[in-house]
C-alpha cells in the first residue's frame, strides 16, 4: 500500500503513533542513544582522517580507527584537563569572591536605596545572603561536579566503544542502508546517503568551527573589560552557544555574574553590550559562512528540539538535539514524500538571494555557504 495515496487523516494519524512511539523509544534508551548518536556525529568529523590514513598511508582499517580514537582522546583530554584546572582555580577563589561580591552588592544596595529613597533592605539583605550561601557552598558545587563525573563516566565509555565500531564498520552499516531499499532504489538511495554523508560532515566541521571562533571572540572580549576567567567563561559560551538562544543566556548570565563579584557593575552593562555584539556577529557572519544556511533550523523548532532534548535526554539532549534536527531535515529535504517537512524545519527560503561575500585580503574571499 503506498503511503502517499492514504487519505489525510489516516496519514496524520500514523505520523503523530509513530512520532509518539519514537519518542518512547528515545526516552527508553537514553543511556545508549545518546552516546551513539554523539559518538555518529564524532565519527562523520574523523571520517576525513580515518580515509586519509587508510589512502594516504596506506593504513589498515583497524590502525587508522584506533589512531582517531587516541586524536579524539588526546583532545578530550585536554578540554577535561583546561576545565579542571579552571574549576580548581575557581574553587579556591569562592571565598574571596563571596568577600567581593558582598562588598559591591552592598554597595549597590546603599546607591539604590540613597538615589531612589526606596527602603527595600530587606529584601536585598534576604538576595544578599541566599547568594552569599551559594557562593560558600562549595561543598555543594563539588559533590554536584562528582554526581555528573560519576554519572558520565559511563557515557564516555559507551560513547568511545560506539565511536570505535562506527568508524571501524562505516562500509558495512552504509551496504545495509543501501541493499536494505529495493533494487530499483539502490541508485538513488545511495546518492542520498553520500549527500547525508557530506552535508553532515560539513555540519559538524562548520558547528566546531563556529564554537571556535566563538570561544575566542568571547575570550578576547573578556580579557579586554578585566573579567576574570575569561578564557574559561569564553570556552564555556563557545560550547553553550551550539545550544540556540538559550545557550547564550546561560553564559551571559554566567559571565555578568563573575564580573558583577569580581569588578564593578559597570562592567556587567559592559559585558551585556559586548555578548549581544558577538552574538549578533556570529548569527549574521559566522553561522552563514561556516555552517551554511541548507542547515539551518528556525527559531520555533530550535526552541522546541531544545525543549524536547532536555525532556528525552537531559543536558546531553539539549546539545545533540540541533545537530539531530538538522540531519532530520537533510534528510527530509531529499525524500520526494518527506520534502514539505524539510522545509517546515528550515527558514523561510528568499527568492534569488544573493550570496554575501566578505575580501579579508588580496587573495582570501570569504564567501557565503549554501
Amino acid at each position: 500500500m503506498n503511503f502517499l495515496k492514504l487519505p489525510f487523516l489516516v496519514k496524520l494519524t500514523l505520523v503523530v503513533i509513530s512520532i509518539i512511539g519514537l519518542g518512547y523509544l528515545l526516552a527508553l534508551g537514553q543511556s545508549i542513544l545518546a552516546p551513539f548518536f554523539l559518538a555518529f556525529l564524532m565519527a562523520m568529523l574523523f571520517l576525513p582522517i580515518a580515509n586519509l590514513m587508510e589512502t594516504k598511508l596506506r593504513f589498515p582499517r583497524t590502525v587508522s580507527t584506533m589512531a582517531s580514537v587516541m586524536i579524539m582522546l588526546t583532545i578530550l583530554t585536554g578540554l577535561i584537563y583546561f576545565f579542571g584546572s579552571q574549576l580548581s582555580s575557581f574553587s579556591k577563589d569562592l571565598p574571596h569572591l563571596r568577600m567581593q561580591f558582598n562588598t559591591v552588592f552592598n554597595s549597590l544596595q546603599n546607591w539604590v536605596s540613597d538615589t531612589f529613597h526606596v527602603k527595600i533592605d530587606e529584601q536585598l539583605d534576604y538576595i544578599n545572603q541566599g547568594l552569599s550561601k551559594l557562593l560558600s557552598s562549595s561543598g555543594v558545587i563539588l559533590g554536584f561536579t562528582f554526581g555528573i563525573f560519576s554519572t558520565g563516566l559511563g557515557f564516555i565509555v559507551f560513547f568511545i566503544l560506539f565511536f570505535i565500531f562506527i568508524l571501524n564498520y562505516r562500509r558495512i552499516l552504509n551496504n545495509f542502508i543501501v541493499t536494505v531499499f529495493n533494487e530499483k532504489h539502490k541508485a538513488s538511495v545511495q546518492e542520498v546517503v553520500n549527500e547525508v554523508r557530506v552535508m553532515t560532515k560539513k555540519y559538524i566541521i562548520g558547528l566546531c568551527l563556529q564554537v571556535f571562533i566563538v570561544s575566542i571572540l568571547t575570550s578576547i572580549l573578556l580579557t579586554i573589560l578585566g573579567v576574570k576567567y575569561a578564557i574559561l567563561l569564553g570556552v564555556l559560551t563557545g560550547l553553550l552557544n551550539v545550544i540556540p538562544y538559550l545557550g547564550v543566556c546561560i553564559s551571559l548570565l554566567i559571565s555578568c555574574f563573575i564580573a558583577f563579584a569580581t569588578s564593578t557593575p559597570s562592567t556587567c552593562i559592559y559585558v551585556l553590550i559586548g555578548y549581544v555584539a558577538v552574538h549578533i556577529v556570529d548569527g549574521n557572519i559566522i553561522l552563514p559562512f561556516v555552517v551554511g544556511s541548507k542547515v539551518k533550523i528556525n527559531a520555533l523548532f530550535s526552541f522546541l528540539g531544545i525543549l524536547l532534548g532536555e525532556h528525552l535526554w537531559g543536558i546531553a539532549g539539549m546539545f545533540l538535539c540541533i545537530p539531530a534536527i538538522a540531519i532530520i531535515k537533510i534528510i527530509f529535504e531529499r525524500v520526494d514524500g518527506l520534502k514539505p517537512w524539510g522545509k517546515l524545519l528550515g527558514e523561510e527560503e528568499k527568492p534569488h538571494k544573493k550570496k554575501k561575500s566578505y575580501k579579508i585580503s588580496k587573495n582570501i574571499t570569504l564567501k557565503e555557504m549554501d
